[in-house]
């Protein structure tokens, strides 16, 4: 562990500092007064080493709060109130707050917006056409949930996604609406990144121009294929040269744009799909296998994948796109370096993150010391303000989480970040799966950095079911 005066690391512009080779220190509200920041600082360190952690609930006193009434500089540069006692535990420690109130940072949100132009029938999301009265009720309830969960959340947040459904079918005025509302209660854009998914055919230059007066600063496009026969398959309502047509204005835009390509469909030249998205200049690629759901028209019609041809176009994927500068970072998704998706990173590496909208899911740090999921009812009761799930999570829960979700990235989980935050170690827990797994070239152990191969990959739904079994 690097050892960094804590000052140096709370000046920092933006606040995120590495202070280890495999740590990051991921809160990031430059808004709040350097005083404050080396407060809730020294509420998460223990003999000056800064722990790893991402959002956290914590109750400290601040210098601004104890000199409201002095000017915001001279409180950020004046107001140095002693140090907390060390914290009683490692994972959610705390000090006093007046009035002991919770702050609670929580860094990303992201926004479900079930309307769609059309139904894909692949599709086993929470989605339905467009109704007018129906969308004006979403945005009433969207109000009303959002200033329920910025009360308790106020942020400031790092990075806000907006997915569906199809989120650009909502016309400007709904849009302006929706951003307005989290302006006011998070403040928009976010501080790092700000997604709209949208559908090739949702967009033209003139309204990609309003995306960007809006303030989101990245595009990811459904093109799903270039070719024609397979977006017939596939339901999609757009032809290749559309979905190619909306990718360039959308690079010509200047907003970062990713492209879905699904791949493993009937009758589709994967490869030849591949190198159409990357030659545009893309920065960023996810590239999907077709998944036949249950409940979903496929899966009513009996539609089967290819697992040969599946495994053909997994393989083929990062090799074809290495030769465009775009690199695996995840098993599903490729960027050129520094433009991969911050949102999605967070989700990966087990940070908290909340969920507005019908379906969405939270992660919350309540509901017990490891955080609880929670996701909202289905629009139905969602309008009604029924009550979500909530799944409080045990520490065998969050190891297991944190398995399923860093593995799946490049950069892998750390064991010794995953034993801080959950009590266990992963080599007492399941030390025959470990050592099979890394034994047979499925998972490598670099210190205390665990990664999925390649071929570890490949198989890691297996891997991580073989995992369940070991740990029960």
């Amino acid at each position: 562990m690097v050892k960094l005066p804590l000052e140096s690391v709370v000046a920092a512009v933006p606040w995120i500092a590495t202070v280890a080779p495999e740590t990051a220190f991921p809160y990031t509200s430059t808004t709040l007064p350097v005083a404050d920041r080396l407060e809730i600082v020294r509420a998460y360190v223990a003999d000056d080493a800064l722990l790893p952690f991402t959002a956290f609930t914590v109750k400290v006193t601040l210098p601004s709060l104890a000199a409201a009434s002095a000017p915001h500089d001279a409180r950020a540069k004046d107001g140095q109130a002693a140090a907390p006692p060390p914290p009683p535990h490692r994972r959610r420690p705390t000090a006093a707050l007046p009035g002991d109130y919770p702050v609670t940072v929580v860094g990303a949100l992201y926004l479900h917006v079930p309307f769609c132009p059309g139904i894909c029938p692949y599709c086993d999301f929470h989605k339905m056409r467009r109704d007018e009265g129906l969308v004006a009720r979403y945005l009433d309830r969207l109000e009303d949930e959002a200033a329920e969960l910025a009360a308790r959340y106020p942020g400031p947040l790092d990075t806000i996604y907006l997915g569906g459904g199809t989120p650009s079918h909502l016309t400007d005025g709904e849009l302006r609406r929706v951003t307005a509302m989290l302006d006011r209660h998070w403040g928009f854009p976010a501080r790092l990144e700000t997604t709209l998914e949208a559908d090739p055919l949702t967009f033209t230059p003139e309204r990609l121009a309003l995306f960007t007066e809006l303030g989101f600063s990245r595009l990811s496009i459904g093109v799903q294929s270039t070719q024609d026969p397979a977006l017939r398959f596939l339901g999609r309502v757009h032809d290749g040269r559309q979905g190619m047509q909306a990718v360039d204005w959308a690079l010509a835009s200047g907003l970062a744009v990713n492209v879905d390509v699904m791949t493993a469909v009937p009758g589709q030249d994967a490869e030849r799909d591949l190198r159409a998205v990357a030659a545009t200049g893309v920065g960023h690629m996810s590239v999907y296998s077709l998944t036949v759901e249950p409940n979903t028209p496929f899966g009513r019609r009996g539609v089967r994948v290819d697992p040969e041809r599946e495994a053909d176009d997994f393989e083929a994927a990062p090799r074809v796109l290495a030769g465009y500068g775009l690199e695996r970072y995840e098993v599903s998704n490729y960027a050129r370096p520094g433009r991969e998706s911050r949102h999605n990173l967070a989700v990966w590496r087990g940070e908290t993150y909340l969920g507005l909208g019908p379906s969405a899911a939270s992660y919350l740090p309540e509901g017990g010391p490891y955080g609880v999921r929670s996701t909202n009812p289905p629009i139905r009761g969602w309008l009604q303000g029924a009550p979500g799930e909530r799944d409080p999570l045990s520490a065998e829960g969050l190891m297991l989480e944190r398995l399923l979700t860093g593995l799946r990235t490049r950069e892998g989980l750390d064991l010794d970040a995953t034993e801080a935050a959950t009590g266990l170690r992963l080599e007492r827990l399941a030390p025959r799966w470990l050592s099979d797994a890394t034994r047979h070239g499925l998972l490598e152990l670099a210190g205390s950095r665990l990664r999925a191969t390649a071929a570890g990959l490949a198989r890691l739904d297996a891997l991580l079911r073989a995992y369940a079994r070991a740990a029960a």
